[in-house]
């Protein structure tokens, strides 16, 4: 099974794409795709629905794995940013028929380092350690969405030995 992980943002969204034959994985590419501050909200959000689309068409997953809003009260314009880039990510996915997951951050940690509150740097070590990576990518959010689509493998053999619950949506 081959996953998409995609960690949103509007400035740097982190990508990764494994494969998992249901006991290893394998990481076919990871990366950035950057959307200057400078450049208008409308170009941003284009330039990352155009990332995701040709990252979709050239690897063809089978699933995307896309982490939800986090929304701190003190911060609500930071939730609203983050969910258009996250919606145009969704239309992407939706536009190509692909099957998506969606997870919070702490059930990541949890799946991945067994603690809900893991720090992002007991996360990468994980994901770097889980994917055999000489090199730490540079940037979190490249792991992060490396940890999605490996949470998901773990989530869903959970599932599938009726441990634990997740939801796609097609």
């Amino acid at each position: 099974m081959r996953i998409l992980g995609i960690d949103p943002a509007l400035r740097i969204t982190g990508f990764g794409l494994v494969d998992w034959n249901g006991r290893e994985f394998t990481l076919i590419c990871a990366g950035t795709i950057s959307a200057p501050e400078k450049e208008p909200m409308p170009r941003r959000l284009l330039k990352i629905h155009a990332a995701v689309t040709r990252l979709i068409f050239e690897f063809k997953p089978d699933l995307m794995v896309l982490e939800k809003i986090f929304a701190h009260s003190r911060h609500p314009a930071t939730s609203f940013a983050l969910g258009q880039a996250r919606g145009v990510i969704c239309l992407a996915c939706g536009s190509a028929g692909l099957p998506l997951a969606e997870y919070a951050a702490s059930r990541v940690k949890k799946a991945l380092t067994g603690n809900g509150l893991a720090s992002k740097a007991q996360v990468q070590r994980s994901v770097t350690g889980l994917l055999g990576m000489k090199k730490v990518p540079r940037y979190l959010d490249v792991t992060d969405a490396l940890a999605l689509a490996i949470a998901f493998c773990y989530l869903a053999k959970a599932e599938a030995l009726g441990k634990n619950t997740f939801t796609t949506h097609p």
